[in-house]
């Protein structure tokens, strides 16, 4: 009896620490990644004519990108409007010139970036003397955006394959059990201009997103043009909805907005694919983030952060709060009904609801049933309103197809299915998916559940939580593409300011832009070799050119290893 005991205590032991029950709170590992940030002042005289440099920069790295798109950008298979035209029709005759006048505006852009981080995080391991103001950062945001904004879709055609499941969805085809070849035909305009792989396979985004396409269709037709406008406005929407809700979340967190916005806005992978790639991604993590901030407005108050409560201060729970907090519920549920995944944002929400209840089971089994019963209602809702029903539940592993070479699981499973290759033991690469991806799901739950119990107990804030989430399971997801970083780079940017965190954000970033094509489409590796090596030396001429105009080193008075002060417009 004593045996057994023993055996449950230490059951019981290993249980809270493996769900961090008993971690304290010096020993949270992952809390090492936030430390507070400081109010600087502005930029100086120097400093604002290295500002309008870099600005002018990354706009003209924006400019090159967006001609050499006319070219080599995802051009539509119909309705290209540049084919057969005389000077613009050159791109598409040059391609290595196009590829390397792109890669080159794509070096200068990502190179103006990382200046620019300079004023706004100081070095990657310490922190600014001087930043620039928030005005200064949107200006130059909008100057990067607008090249990239009217330019043909680039570095992906998924955008086509939105107009053709829309399309299915207006003609009153359930557009989550045909594909555009069933749904429209194989000589639809539509259809032709969808990837081969994806032709045959319904869609795999939620009945929100679908309903809106369905609108757009309808008001657009077939004409090909008008629809990826349109749907660009759409993504120009989300991001304006991550311009809004990212600085107010970093002010909650302590961190400054324009070192939020900088990596979180800014990011090349923004620009580049949520912008340039008019992906809808960016709705979804817009609708999500704003969504978080109107809760937390109902949980911490206007502005105010989770350790500045006490409980003879709280935040007063009133009729507004309740207001923010059902409304943040249904935009969070919003952004699910575009892609799923963000639906995980109302757990940590919840939790950090009912630790602001008193942080008891019954406060968390509270919380649960109020958010639970809003999405359901919410999502119900669009299912019914939309016509378009639950289906997309059945369709939501259609991207698994892909292998990916930046999924954890995916890869490890190809590079062992090879070495069987090579052993002679035949190719079970398949088999080892089938084992490696369930394995990383667990994974990946484990580090969720671990998050929300963080949460719980106010050991991390509910943005961090989330973002560390999101960055498991992004990692760890069957299929990643680039800019799926950026669920993950997002939210974190409000939060996690140490440079273990922040170098590797940032690499990844400025690498993987750099990685993907302009394009869907294969080019010759001689292509491909000729256009970069014709990028590498514009690129170290303009270096030569610029090196004592822009602040390619650290100088003095740009950053320091370490900076006192007042954290980051905390308020008590």
């Amino acid at each position: 009896m004593a045996v057994l005991e023993g055996a449950a205590r230490k059951t019981l032991a290993f249980g809270r620490r493996a769900l961090g029950l008993d971690v304290s709170t010096p020993d949270h590992t992952v809390a090492v990644l936030h430390r507070d940030e400081t109010e600087v002042p502005g930029l100086d005289k120097r400093e604002r004519a290295q500002l309008d440099r870099i600005r002018l920069m990354g706009a003209t790295g924006a400019v090159l990108m967006a001609i050499a798109a006319l070219g080599i950008g995802a051009q539509p298979v119909h309705q290209n409007p540049v084919s057969g035209v005389r000077v613009l029709g050159i791109f598409a005759r040059a391609h290595t010139g196009s590829l390397a006048m792109c890669m080159f505006g794509t070096a200068l852009v990502i190179g103006a970036w990382l200046l620019l981080g300079r004023f706004a995080v100081g070095g990657l391991a310490g922190s600014p003397l001087h930043r620039l103001s928030r005005s200064q950062l949107d200006r130059t945001l909008l100057l990067w955006i607008i090249p990239l904004s009217v330019a043909p879709p680039m570095f992906s055609n998924d955008v086509y394959s939105y107009l053709a499941q829309s399309e299915i969805a207006a003609r009153g085809i359930d557009p989550y059990s045909e594909g555009p070849v069933a749904g429209l035909g194989i000589d639809n305009v539509l259809t032709n201009n969808v990837p081969t792989i994806w032709r045959d396979t319904p869609a795999p985004y939620g009945p929100l997103f679908l309903w809106i396409g369905r609108g757009i269709a309808e008001l657009t037709g077939d004409n090909i043009i008008a629809g990826v406008w349109v749907h660009r406005l759409l993504a120009l929407a989300g991001v304006a909805l991550i311009v809004w809700a990212l600085p107010r979340l970093s002010v909650r967190c302590g961190v400054a907005p324009v070192s939020a916005l900088w990596l979180g806005a800014a990011n090349p992978l923004v620009l580049f694919h949520l912008v340039g790639g008019v992906h809808n991604d960016a709705l979804m993590l817009g609708l999500m983030l704003a969504g978080m901030e109107l809760m937390l407005r109902a949980i911490y108050g206007e502005g105010r952060r989770p350790d500045r409560l006490t409980p003879t201060n709280p935040a007063p729970f009133d009729t507004r709060a309740w207001a923010y907090l059902i409304g943040g519920a249904v935009v969070i549920t919003l952004s699910s009904s575009i892609k799923f995944t963000s639906i995980i944002a109302l757990g940590f929400v919840g939790m950090a609801l009912a630790r602001r209840w008193g942080g008891s089971f019954t406060a968390i089994v509270k919380a649960a049933l109020l958010l639970g019963a809003v999405a359901v209602v919410t999502t119900l809702f669009i299912g019914v309103a939309s016509g378009l029903g639950f289906g997309w539940v059945h369709t939501l592993s259609v991207a698994n197809a892909v292998r990916s070479w930046m999924s954890l699981p995916t890869i490890i499973g190809i590079v062992t299915g090879f070495g069987g290759v090579l052993l002679g033991l035949g190719d079970h690469t398949t088999a080892l998916l089938s084992i490696t991806r369930p394995i990383a799901a667990l994974v990946a739950a484990y580090i969720t559940v671990r998050m929300l119990v963080a949460t719980g107990l106010g050991r991390l804030h509910p943005v961090g939580a989330l973002g560390v989430s999101l960055a498991a399971i992004v990692l760890l997801f069957p299929v990643v593409q680039p800019w799926y970083l950026l669920w993950a780079i997002v939210p974190l940017a409000a939060w996690a300011t140490q440079p273990v965190f922040r170098v590797p954000a940032v690499a990844f970033s400025a690498v993987v832009s750099m990685l993907v094509m302009p394009r869907g489409a294969e080019f010759q590796v001689f292509q491909i070799i000729g256009a970069a090596l014709a990028a590498v030396v514009c690129f170290a001429l303009f270096f030569a050119l610029t090196r004592h105009t822009l602040p390619w080193r650290a100088q003095a008075g740009v950053s320091a290893p370490s900076q006192g002060g007042t954290a980051y417009r905390v308020t008590s």
